[in-house]
């Protein structure tokens, strides 16, 4: 189930520079188990940043909601599991050759990485909030 979000807590976060969006996205997502994204149907939001074809992601639907707006104003917040993200989509984005965007903002930055980098964050993030038993 999707945390509670209110507008300022939305705010902070979303007017924080692009690498610590980065940080809080990579937190929240492996904190909550959930990747958001725009869509209409099988159609999902695509944009180009440093000439690369990027998914934009946020860690709530709320800032994907904000940002679905002028050309995506059609498309819904849709969720993304993480174990799905990191079993299927990821794979299936370098494959494709699509980079990802994390929370873009009002500002238009943000940070793009390649599924493999932003799955090398992922996982060590995951690792940090559950370390492996030995």
């Amino acid at each position: 189930m999707t945390y509670s979000l209110d507008t300022t807590q939305m705010r902070k976060a979303l007017s924080l520079p692009a690498d610590e969006r980065y940080d809080y996205f990579v937190k929240q997502a492996v904190t909550h188990n959930e990747i958001w994204s725009l869509a209409r149907g099988d159609d999902w939001v695509a944009l180009r940043a440093d000439d690369e074809e990027c998914l934009p992601v946020w860690p709530h639907p709320d800032m994907a909601a904000a940002w679905a707006a002028d050309d995506w104003a059609e498309y819904s917040p849709t969720v993304i599991h993480l174990d799905v993200w990191l079993e299927r989509w990821l794979p299936g984005m370098t494959d494709d050759d699509t980079s990802v965007a994390i929370m873009p903002g009002d500002d238009d930055e943000s940070v793009v990485v390649t599924p493999g980098e932003l799955q090398q964050s992922l996982v060590a993030a995951m690792l940090e909030i559950k370390p492996l038993k030995r």
